[in-house]
């Protein structure tokens, strides 16, 4: 089982998102048959079985085992993934474009790329995949905090200035067998939740 799966059909996508079949995925992080699952969800086990065979047509579960039972045959599924992301390919017909609008300020444009990110990202998941060669990539995740707004617009500066020097180093055009990677840096607000700021969410 991954970590994290790519949902890139629309089918597949749409059953994901049903309420009942989202929970039966979260379950399935973990082996389970259908009679067990029927007990935590308090569904018949014949509806749930009916679930888990569309999302097993789709590739969101597979069989881990079968087990025999008397005269029954009980299968055991896992979902294909810990968790799942859904891939703009997906919505191909409205899925954001970040050249109709570069703006480097813009929020829906760091959007944009980040959708373009995950498609691409599963495009070659999906593609190592079938090669069964892993793919190369690189990636950071950290937190600066600014001091005010004219700090955060020189950092933004210099991290650009930093970038471009380095392209433009190890940038070869005309290098024979080379092959072109995306290199995508961000900036935005840290969104502070209850877990991280160590408080508790109080409902209306």
């Amino acid at each position: 089982m991954f970590e994290v799966g790519v949902i890139e059909e629309a089918g597949a996508a749409e059953v994901a998102l049903d309420p009942v079949r989202a929970r039966l995925l979260q379950l399935l992080a973990e082996p389970h048959s259908a009679t067990g699952l029927a007990a935590i969800v308090g569904l018949p086990r014949q509806k749930v079985n009916y679930h888990l065979k569309t999302l097993e047509a789709h590739g969101l579960v597979e069989l881990v085992e079968e087990r025999r039972k008397g005269n029954v045959t009980e299968r055991v599924l896992r979902a294909t993934a810990a968790s799942f992301v859904i891939s703009p390919i997906a919505l191909a017909a409205v899925q954001p474009d970040p050249a109709r609008s570069p703006d480097r300020l813009s929020a829906r444009w760091l959007l944009a790329l980040a959708a373009r990110l995950v498609k691409e990202t599963g495009q070659l998941i999906s593609g190592a995949a079938k090669a069964g060669k892993p793919v190369a990539t690189f990636a950071l995740d950290g937190t600066v905090r600014f001091a005010s707004a004219a700090d955060r617009a020189a950092f933004a500066q210099e991290l650009t200035a930093a970038v471009t020097e380095l392209v433009s180093r190890y940038h070869d055009e005309q290098a024979p067998g080379g092959r072109e990677h995306r290199v995508i840096v961000a900036i935005h607000p840290s969104i502070r939740n209850a877990e991280s700021s160590g408080t508790e969410s109080k409902g209306s």
